[in-house]
C-alpha cells in the first residue's frame, strides 16, 4: 500500500510522514534524498549549473538507491553528504527541470514496488503515485506554517523575523503552484487535512485514521 503525503512548505509534512510510517510498520521514502543525492553528484562532477542540457546528459548516468532510511550514489551512502549546504544551495538548479524529475520519479515508483511506504513531497498523488491507495494533502494557513517556521528557527538558535519568514513563505508557495511540471495542488482523491490549531499529535492521529479507513475499505472489497 503507497500513502502519499503532499502540502505547501512548512505544513510539517517529513516529520509527520516518517512518524507516521513508524506507527503504521511501513517503510519511509524520503523524496526530497533522491534529488540531493543527484545534486551532489553533479557538485562532485563539477557539473556546470548554469548548463541545462549538461546537467540532463550527466544525470543519465547517474545511479541512485533508496536503502531502508539510506540513499545510495553509485553504491555509496551519503545520507549524511547529501544535508550540507552546497547541496541545499544547488538543488534548484535540478529539481524543476522536467527530465530530472523523470527519471527520479521512475526511481521512486521503482523503490516502492511490492512495499508498504509512506511517501511525502509536492506531487507524490498528482504525478508520481498517480494510483495510491491512499493520498493526503496536508496544509495550514500562511500564518500558521510562518509561526512554525518561526518557532523552529528560534529553538536552532537562528530567529528571523516573522514578517521576513511569511514573505519568503508566500514566494515559494506562490512559485511551486506555477511549476509546469510538479506543481503544487491536492490531488482530486485526496483527503484534505488543515492542521491549523491541530497539534502535531492530532495531526498525525488524522491522518492514520483516513490510513486505516483506506485499508478497511480495500479489505472489504
Amino acid at each position: 500500500m503507497i500513502v502519499t503525503i503532499d502540502g505547501p512548505a512548512g505544513a510539517g509534512k517529513s516529520s509527520i510522514a516518517r512518524t507516521a510510517s513508524q506507527r503504521l510498520g511501513f517503510e519511509f521514502l524520503d523524496t526530497g534524498a533522491l534529488y540531493r543525492a543527484m545534486t551532489l553528484a553533479a557538485i562532485r562532477a563539477q557539473v556546470d549549473f548554469q548548463n541545462q542540457q549538461e546537467i540532463i546528459q550527466f544525470s543519465k548516468s547517474v545511479q541512485i538507491q533508496w536503502d531502508g532510511d539510506r540513499v545510495l550514489l553509485d553504491g555509496e551512502d551519503v545520507s549524511e553528504q547529501i544535508r550540507t549546504p552546497p547541496v541545499t544551495d544547488a538543488i534548484r538548479f535540478l529539481a524543476d527541470l522536467p527530465e530530472i524529475r523523470t527519471r527520479l520519479s521512475e526511481i521512486q515508483r521503482g523503490t516502492a514496488i511490492g512495499r508498504n511506504m509512506v511517501t511525502e513531497g509536492r506531487d507524490q498523488g498528482t504525478e508520481v503515485f498517480t494510483n495510491a491507495e491512499c493520498k493526503i494533502f496536508l496544509t495550514a494557513s500562511p500564518e500558521e506554517r510562518a509561526k512554525r517556521r518561526h518557532q523552529q528557527l528560534s529553538e536552532m538558535g537562528r530567529p528571523l523575523p516573522l514578517e521576513e519568514i511569511l514573505k519568503a513563505q508566500n514566494q515559494r508557495d506562490e512559485e511551486d503552484r506555477l511549476r509546469p511540471m510538479g506543481a503544487l495542488r491536492p490531488a482530486e482523491d485526496a483527503t484534505v487535512i488543515d492542521s491549523d490549531g491541530m497539534t502535531t499529535e492530532e495531526v498525525l492521529e488524522k491522518i492514520l485514521c483516513v490510513v486505516r479507513e483506506t485499508q478497511n475499505s480495500d479489505s472489504e472489497n
